[in-house]
């Protein structure tokens, strides 16, 4: 199994000691990279959660710093020590509560050699209890205590509580760290010599606004905060009050009355309090330098500013694009790393800030009202390389490999300097990808502004290598007069596309270059209407290719019409589905044509291309279709209401999934495996061809062995796997909720689905027999009814022929 699109930014990074690697927080692992290339050369595993904190045991001396240790936290409640130079774990201290922080001031207070005797190590984190009130779905989150060494938390020792979980922040040389709550900061001392019985010493400090980011300075007493508004405060000289009691001794300076204290606010422990002020949004981000002179902020907009800490004079790093997260220093001061909402990693030279390597996750998505009108995932996948087209905010389509799990190009689908937190004015609606990927569409709506706009455009693309690079080939505006596009769909081996639109229509696309879709188009090549159709006025809201390109299926609402693409020829109509069709697909080598409908009463029904007629179907809201193209199979993801009770034993939370991965053979109803998933809403399916298969085995090995099933759920984490492999029990479901089963009354699979609808008969089920005719005049009702529904020839000719024979009466004389 290949797991992959993780989110590299949930977390802040940290460096090795050499600073020639990257801990970078990845899902339920810590990906190691490399900071010369940028790539990744290992992986902590074991966590069964997401991990939300990596701390690496710093070098004690100069020659120390090939050690290569680690601890690591996850909300699977469990802090783990790791030597990731092999990568191998070494201990395990399980809490059995859910870790959302963790700062350990012992590894950083000072070098345990100095010591006479060997101290234990203390952490401090943020972990999720349940409320001892009566509400037992009521959660709490405490500040405690942990002694890593004895591998147990210090019973009493609760620092803090708050609402939801917040991070904590721990000063570079280990002697303060502080958490946030709202308007407030509190901030505790550690002492030289931690112990179990320990009380830390707190002061609080108070804001108007709620805080969303702290930092603190390496060497002196000041501690800077963010807030909502853009703010930055600086406070000096901090709980020289309250810490310098707690050492032993006070000094004349921590005695300045209150009167005196400039800006500080109520009788908080600080001389003074000062303000900065440029970013419009909330700040993100802050970080002193090394030696303290400079103080760096970013947030919404993209943009690092570099404060002087002195004299508040400000200079800016270039907008980077995307809102700013982390900001992380290495032990070389010649490089560090800055984390962007857009799940991208770039490693910076200081003091030029020059983006030296960039380390690209998967974009993460994002959503728009315009969007939910089109069924799509915003992702299109490239069944033969392994590629994902994504839509991405900045405007941008990217494309992700799967096997590889790092971006390899972006195509910016609509020029413009786009900033974080510019008013939407453009939203790409779908991204396709031809079945070989040398060609892609992209359909974008230009919002209205000031009752002027809602333009649509159509853009095609074609790329001239594998890496990805696409250029603009042809834009058509309005190609559906002033009507939405609803689906686009590729020819399998022909420059041809199609798409459909809500307002009624469909146009068949086809490149002038009239090269075959494998060969390389000429530079100048563009796209031309080749021809348009539509039926009855309605809405057209789907539409695909058969496997060899004759037969062109266009969704009308809730009929499905069969066109000949070449002569744009009606073929025939198979209806009629319960509501709106909104995705179909043609099932690989088999006769069968898969539809998903959306509405009150959602439907997956399989048609018979040879019958015109529904071979079976379901009750079932679909969100994704993927057929098998070397096969009769189809996987569909089915979302499930909260009632359907359906859980996995494998998840700490016990939460609910919401969804299903149901395999099908075409031609029977009954599901060939099921898997269970979450964040199904959003989600894509996909077959791909496996790469990494030993091609000289191939003929002894099962024809699904060859294709991978790829899941993408809403947050563009996937998962490809065989799904006739034993890996795919990874993914089975252990456990079904009692109540539904009850509920329904009924038991497996009818008791989640429902009972089958009954399909219509068949000419084998159920044999034609000429029909009585009660009537004198046959011929007006004889054919009545669909064309592929009537008797023979033969049985029709007699009573045809007998009808218009007249009839006389014998008369007897």
């Amino acid at each position: 199994m290949i797991r992959g699109g993780r989110n590299y930014v949930s977390s802040p990074p940290v460096f090795s000691n050499d600073s020639k690697r990257l801990l970078v927080c990845a899902g339920n692992s810590v990906a190691v990279f490399s900071t010369d290339t940028g790539l990744q050369v290992a992986s902590l595993d074991g966590h069964a959660a997401l991990v939300t904190a990596v701390i690496v045991v710093p070098a004690t001396s100069p020659g120390s710093k090939i050690l290569c240790f680690c601890w690591t936290a996850s909300l699977d409640g469990t802090i783990r020590y790791w030597d990731f130079a092999v990568p191998e774990l070494i201990r395990t201290v399980d809490i059995k509560l859910p870790v959302h922080s963790m700062v350990i001031p012992s590894l950083f207070n000072k070098p345990v050699q100095t010591r006479e005797k060997a101290v234990k190590v203390f952490a401090y984190i943020s972990v999720e209890v349940k409320d001892a009130s009566e509400d037992k779905s009521k959660v709490l989150f405490q500040v405690r205590k942990c002694n890593l060494t004895d591998a147990h938390l210090v019973g009493g020792a609760v620092l803090a509580e708050t609402k939801k979980p917040e991070i904590i922040t721990m000063s570079s040389c280990g002697e303060l760290f502080g958490v946030r709550r709202k308007r407030k900061l509190d901030i505790w001392k550690v002492p030289s010599t931690d112990s179990g019985r320990t009380v830390l010493k707190k002061i609080t400090l108070h804001h108007t606004k709620a805080i969303t980011v702290m930092a603190f300075h390496p060497t002196q007493r000041i501690l800077a905060a963010g807030d909502v508004t853009g703010r930055i405060m600086i406070w000096r000289g901090f709980g020289n009050k309250m810490f310098a009691m707690a050492d032993g001794h006070v000094n004349g300076s921590s005695m300045i009355m209150e009167e005196e204290n400039p800006g500080v606010r109520d009788s908080d422990d600080a001389e003074s309090c000062t303000t900065l002020h440029w970013h419009p949004a909330q700040v993100n981000l802050l970080s002193f330098s090394s030696d303290g002179a400079y103080l760096l902020s970013g947030g919404k907009e993209g943009v690092l500013v570099v404060w002087q800490v002195d004299t508040g004079k400000k200079k800016f790093l270039p907008r980077i694009g995307s809102p700013l997260l982390h900001f992380t220093d290495s032990p070389d001061p010649s490089i560090s790393s800055i984390s962007c909402a857009d799940n991208q990693i770039h490693l910076v030279q200081r003091p030029s800030m020059e983006i030296m390597k960039s380390i690209s996750g998967i974009k993460l998505p994002y959503s728009h009202p315009e969007i939910s009108k089109v069924m799509s995932s915003g992702a299109s996948f490239d069944q033969n390389a392994g590629l994902v087209a994504l839509r991405t905010e900045s405007y941008a389509v990217q494309l992700y490999s799967l096997f590889d799990d790092r971006g390899i190009s972006e195509v910016q689908v609509y020029e413009r300097n786009h900033q974080p937190g510019d008013e939407v004015t453009i939203v790409v609606t779908s991204v396709v990808l031809s079945p070989d990927g040398s060609l892609l569409c992209t359909s974008e709506v230009r919002l209205p502004e000031e009752g002027l706009g809602n333009l649509v455009c159509l853009k095609f693309w074609s790329s001239k290598s594998k890496a990805g690079d696409f250029s603009l080939s042809t834009i058509v505006y309005e190609p559906h007069r002033d009507a939405g596009i609803s689906a686009i769909a590729f020819h399998p081996n022909r420059r041809m596309a199609v798409s459909s639109s809500f307002g009624g229509d469909f146009k068949i696309w086809i490149s002038n270059s009239g090269v075959p879709m494998k060969e390389e188009s000429p530079a100048n090549s563009g796209w031309i209407c080749h021809a348009a159709g539509s039926y009855k006025k309605k809405p057209m809201t789907a539409a695909a290719f058969s496997p060899d390109g004759s037969v062109l299926a266009v969704a009308a609402e809730t009929v499905i019409t069969l066109w000949d693409p070449d002569k744009n020829l009606l073929l025939a109509v198979i209806g009629e589905a319960i509501t709106p069709i909104v995705t179909l697909s043609f099932v690989g080598n088999s006769d069968h044509l898969v539809s998903a409908s959306w509405g009150l009463k959602p439907q997956l029904a399989v048609w018979s291309l040879l019958n015109l007629s529904t071979c079976w179907s379901y009750r079932l809201h679909i969100e994704a279709i993927a057929s098998s193209p070397d096969s009769s199979s189809f996987a569909a993801l089915v979302l499930l209401s909260e009632s359907a009770g359906v859980y996995d034993s494998n998840d700490i939370s016990h939460k609910t999934v919401d969804g299903l991965i149901l395999l099908f053979n075409s031609a029977e109803p009954n599901p060939v495996a099921v898997w269970s998933v979450k964040k199904a809403r959003g989600g894509a399916l996909a077959f791909i061809r496996n790469q990494s298969s030993d091609q000289e085995n191939a003929a002894d090995q099962h024809q699904a062995a060859q294709t991978l099933l790829a899941y993408m759920n809403a947050d563009h984490e996937y998962a490809l796997f065989d799904p006739y492999g034993k890996e795919a029990d990874e993914l089975s479901i252990t456990r079904w909720g009692q109540n539904s089963l009850d509920e329904a009354g009924n038991f497996g699979y009818a008791s989640l689905y429902g009972e089958l609808l009954p399909p219509i008969p068949s000419r084998k089920q159920t044999p034609w027999t000429v029909p009585s005719f009660p009537s004198e005049r046959p011929w007006e009702t004889i054919f009545s009814g669909p064309s592929h529904n009537l008797p023979p020839l033969t049985l029709l000719c007699g009573p045809f022929l007998e009808a218009l024979l007249e009839k006389r009466t014998t008369v007897v004389q």
